[in-house]
């Protein structure tokens, strides 16, 4: 129960909130009120890089979700050209994190991480089309245990700022293992094929728990 209300934290936060914390005592010495709205801010700061567990159901059969967020889109598209992929069909969900959403992402499916690239850009709002292919993002390309390509971008919203990455090229990976995450709004896009979808636009996800495609 402990777990739920005091989530540990991602180590992106600890600077973050003794910044947030610091803000607060300075407000509380000119103003109660102000120190009010610097607490509510620091409260917001530790939940925004909560780092809650999570339980994949590993099996290959499945892809989990990559991110906590709404879903903004489910149809076909060309692959990534970024991975010379472009002349190959794939299945995408977008999923939009908001700034009240866990922002760690997760990987969808047990496999080895075969590319990982990063691509400057700009910082549109993460829910718009076009942030798929003009803001900063980084890409990971994952072998699953079928040999089949699942991608993974990470991509930078209007007030994100940053992409971790925390994950390495070569590097196994069990179904629903952290890979990074992003500082405030922003969105995660997965393309694979021979998967069947299992959510709609409109749905809400979690990491490494809501199933997303199927076999």
């Amino acid at each position: 129960m402990l777990d739920k209300i005091f989530p540990k934290i991602h180590s992106e936060g600890y600077k973050f909130l003794a910044i947030a914390i610091f803000i607060t005592i300075v407000l509380y010495i000119i103003s109660t009120f102000l120190g009010l709205i610097g607490l509510v801010l620091s409260i917001w700061v530790y939940y925004f890089f909560r780092d809650p567990e999570r339980i994949s159901i590993n099996d290959d059969n499945y892809l989990t979700s990559p991110a906590d967020g709404e879903v903004l889109m489910v149809h076909e598209v060309d692959g990534p050209i970024e991975l010379s992929l472009q002349d190959k069909k794939f299945t995408k969900i977008s999923i939009f994190m908001n700034v009240f959403d866990c922002h760690v992402n997760r990987t969808p499916c047990e496999g080895k991480i075969s590319d990982i690239l990063y691509k400057p850009g700009k910082f549109l709002n993460a829910s718009l089309d076009k942030a798929s292919e003009d803001n900063e993002r980084n890409y990971y390309k994952i072998v699953n245990n079928a040999g089949e390509d699942i991608i993974i971008v990470q991509i930078a919203g209007l007030i994100a700022r940053r992409i971790v990455c925390e994950s390495t090229k070569d590097q196994e990976l069990k179904q629903g293992d952290r890979i990074g995450m992003i500082r405030f709004g922003s969105r995660a896009d997965v393309y694979f094929e021979n998967y069947k979808p299992l959510v709609k636009v409109g749905q809400t996800t979690i990491a490494g728990e809501t199933l997303l495609a199927k076999k």
